[in-house]
């Protein structure tokens, strides 16, 4: 055949069917040169009587297929060692391949060479003669020793390879045709070659199979491989049968998916649910559960390998036993001991607040003494602004404590505290154990801030649920609907705030230890100010350490003009917008340091918000000064009493609550009682109509110590006297005229304080409320204890009514008395007018 003929016919190179002829072992007669062209081959050994195409690329790979087909088309193949050697040497080659000629030959257009080749015979390497371009070897024919081929033993042999061949063919629906070509070969050692060849061997094992001489031990060598070769294909078949089970027709990713993990699971490989579930196990084994909690989570880990791993109930028990794990059963942070590095944290973070310092500190003294103590359950009530939060992250830090923080303000689920039960879809545990969790701790420091603030509903009461929570003698089994295990607790430091006790229910209240916490005085405010708030504003508004500088009257200024609380956050606004309007400045080219002072404040601030009440600017008669609690701390009520004509009719305004209405009753009743001591008219109340006041009528205002303050302010306007300016009063009385305690005294005496009020007039009985006011705000202010509201009368008047005449009022006494009803000046000898008060009373004769 010529080269013209092949590239004529270019189509002819392709490999033949499997039924094309195959060279007989006859043929290996005839004349083979000693010396033929070296074509190093990779990826690949050639069997003799294989029909293949060849890529012929490299060099010396081309010159030696050209010299081949320049002489008899002979040439040797022999396989390399390393397929990815691009010009191997003779020792990195395999030195047994096989003769080949060349059958067909087309140039492709990048330069390479196709060739269509047959193998003819085995042969040795037995020397290598190197050669530019190409190489050639000097080979030894490899003569197979003759077989007896109607031995019952190769008969045996050659039956049952085609048997395995027979039924990979079937298992694997590939043409019958290649079964035909076998059943005519009769010869063991052509027969091996030829399987070897259609058989996907690796490289060695090829080699192996070539270099095997004799026939009958080369088609044993096959017959394992076919054995092999036939279990892959059954276990292809079975593999496909179980995937093909389990799926739909519209499942065909989700049967490769199985077909996968099918085959790494059969090849040994560890499937990869088999491997979550060990280190599941794992998990459950050092996460430290208690018995009856890891025989539960055993139990789950159970169903869970039962159950198919897509499933949905999978899912939800996966989820259930990875909470169980996360859980802090056993760990726990170590506590600061030393007690003295613990104050010095506290003092550090916050100015004052010695009752809950004290606490903490005697909490780690019994900590450092008893190592199994139960962690205590703290309440901080106060107003708005004090520090209870912050106060909280600097008692974990003090502890070297973990710190976490739950919002209970508006929850009304009880859900919430302790979790869903599992039968719901989307469930999940309360509040607490996902703070447990997020802590990683069993024993942080746990605030459940706003607790005065939970709401109740048809979901169920949370402030209920909290019970258990904040019981030392409960929660150290404390069970939530979720986890359905008990879950210990009892070495958490719970601490609750809340701006007002009255909201918390009365068992919840029990479980905790109420710590209060007052507004600040000035004085506090001014150390705070300087040590914490303006550094942190300057910080926040990128102003340098040096830029500003804020007197102490400037602050001052601030506190008192600018702001009116017990806590601190407008205070720390204020200074606030004094640091943006520095940053402003230096912004526009002013050059600093900026010198603040309490006259250039309003410069910054505007004009001041807060300015001393007009009413207490001057002694009025019928206007007492009266000191109020609210929730944001301590306030300053004027309460007014007017007469006029009328029929005893008691008018009460000023948006009041029943107790305080009942407390005006009680005032007009004492008043009554005593009104021959008081030289007024035992009828005043049936010729005059009585208006009792209080003024800011939009807020809502209740309880009874201002008592005390509307029966001042009615015997001040009964008989003339005005009331003293700088008294402020707080106390409830009775019908006997008894000065009842209250509540709030220090929270008051600082109203009065920022109110300019040095004077405060209180209970008996609240004498000992004095320890829990700091001693420079107890010097700034006069404290007057009385027992019933005679003292109260002769104290805040400016003249002591009980003083005059009993028996008969003189003219000149009643005179004064009706000027001053009537809304005409007193005498001169009075210090302060008197305000203006409709309807005099005209004393009546004793009888």
């Amino acid at each position: 055949m010529k080269d013209d003929d092949i590239k004529k016919s270019p189509e002819e190179s392709a490999i033949p069917p499997s039924d094309a002829p195959v060279v007989d072992e006859k043929d290996a007669g005839q004349e083979i040169p000693g010396v033929l062209p070296l074509l190093p081959v990779r990826d690949i050994v050639i069997f003799p009587y294989m029909t293949l195409p060849l890529f012929v690329g490299r060099e010396g790979s081309i010159s030696a297929v050209d010299e081949a087909l320049a002489k008899d088309r002979f040439i040797f193949l022999a396989t390399q060692k390393d397929p990815a050697m691009e010009d191997p040497k003779s020792d990195e080659l395999y030195t047994t391949g096989t003769v080949a000629m060349i059958m067909r030959m087309i140039k492709l257009p990048d330069g390479r060479l196709k060739i269509l080749i047959q193998g003819v015979t085995k042969g040795k390497i037995v020397e290598v003669v190197e050669g530019k371009p190409g190489t050639h070897v000097r080979i030894e024919r490899i003569i197979e020793p003759s077989v007896k081929e109607d031995t019952l033993e190769t008969e045996a042999l050659m039956r049952a390879s085609r048997e395995k061949i027979e039924r990979i063919l079937s298992l694997k629906n590939m043409p019958v045709e290649i079964l035909m070509v076998t059943e005519n070969i009769n010869n063991p050692g052509v027969l091996a070659d030829l399987v070897a060849s259609n058989l996907r061997l690796k490289i060695e094992e090829a080699q192996k199979v070539l270099e095997e001489e004799d026939p009958m031990s080369r088609l044993t060598m096959v017959n394992n491989l076919l054995s092999r070769e036939l279990q892959l294909a059954e276990m292809q078949a079975k593999i496909q049968n179980q995937a093909k089970e389990e799926m739909s027709k519209s499942q065909r990713e989700y049967f490769l998916r199985e077909q996968m993990k099918a085959i790494k699971h059969e090849l040994g490989d560890i499937d990869g649910k088999a491997e979550e579930a060990d280190e599941l196990r794992e998990k459950i084994k050092n996460a430290g559960m208690p018995k009856e909690v890891l025989k539960e989570a055993e139990k789950q880990m159970r169903r869970l390998e039962g159950m198919h791993h897509d499933s949905a109930e999978s899912s939800v028990v996966r989820t259930y036993l990875d909470w169980l794990v996360e859980l802090p059963w056993k760990k726990e942070t170590k506590d600061n001991l030393r007690i003295n590095k613990a104050r010095e944290i506290l003092d550090q973070d916050h100015h004052g607040l010695e009752k809950v310092k004290d606490r903490i500190l005697e909490y780690l003294s019994v900590r450092k003494l008893k190592d199994d103590m139960k962690g205590p359950i703290l309440c901080f009530v106060g107003p708005p602004g004090v520090g209870k939060t912050s106060l909280g992250k600097s008692i974990a830090r003090a502890m070297g404590r973990k710190f976490i923080r739950i919002s209970l303000g508006g929850i009304r689920d009880e859900a919430e505290i302790r979790g869903h039960r599992r039968t719901y879809v989307g469930a999940l545990p309360g509040r607490i154990i996902h703070g447990m969790k997020q802590a990683g701790s069993r024993n942080p420091v746990f605030m459940l801030d706003e607790i005065d603030k939970v709401g109740a509903d048809f979901r169920g009461d949370p402030s209920a649920a909290l019970l258990e929570v904040l019981d030392p003698e409960q929660n150290n089994a404390f069970s939530d609907n979720y986890l359905n295990v008990p879950f210990d607790l009892s070495k958490v430091l719970f601490i609750a705030t809340a701006n007002v006790i009255d909201p918390i229910p009365p068992a919840l209240k029990d479980r905790m230890e109420v710590i209060r916490i007052s507004g600040y005085t000035d004085v506090d405010k001014l150390a705070i100010a300087k040590k914490f708030l303006l550094p942190h504003q300057m910080e926040e508004n990128g102003i340098r350490s040096g830029w500003v500088k804020m007197q102490d009257k400037a602050i001052l200024s601030v506190i008192q003009q600018y702001t009116r609380e017990a806590g601190l956050r407008n205070l720390e606004r204020e200074i606030g917008r004094i640091c943006r309007k520095v940053a402003r400045g230096i912004a526009e080219g002013e050059k600093g340091p900026f010198q603040i002072t309490a006259r250039n404040v309003p410069k910054y601030l505007g004009v001041p918000s807060h300015i001393l009440e007009k009413e207490a600017e001057a002694d009025e008669v019928g206007v007492a000064t009266g000191l109020a609690w609210t929730p944001t701390g301590g306030d300053i009520l004027f309460i007014e009493v007017s007469l006029v004509d009328g029929k005893g009719n008691v008018i009460i305004t000023g948006n009041l609550g029943d107790v305080m209405r009942e407390s005006a009753q009680a005032a007009l009743t004492y008043t009554r009682s005593r009104a021959d001591q008081l030289g007024i008219p035992k009828n005043f109340h049936q010729r005059q109509d009585i208006h009792i006041h209080v003024p800011a009528g939009g807020i809502q205002k209740d309880g009874p110590s201002a008592g005390i303050t509307i029966a001042t302010a009615l015997v001040s306007s009964l008989t003339g006297i005005p009331v003293r300016r700088d008294v402020a009063m707080t106390g409830e009385v009775t019908l006997r005229g008894r000065v009842l305690p209250i509540g709030g005294l220090k929270e008051k005496s600082l109203a009065a304080l920022r109110g300019g009020i040095m004077h405060v007039i209180a209970p008996e009985l609240n004498r000992k409320d004095l320890e829990d006011i700091p001693r420079h705000e107890a010097k700034q202010v006069k404290f007057s204890f009385v027992k019933n509201i005679d003292e109260v009368i002769a104290i805040a008047l400016k003249r002591n009514p009980f003083r005059t005449e009993r028996k008969k009022p003189s003219p000149k006494t009643a005179s004064a008395a009706k000027r001053a009803h009537a809304g005409k000046p007193l005498p001169a000898k009075r210090s302060a007018p008197a305000k203006k008060t409709a309807g005099a009373i005209k004393p009546r004769k004793a009888r």
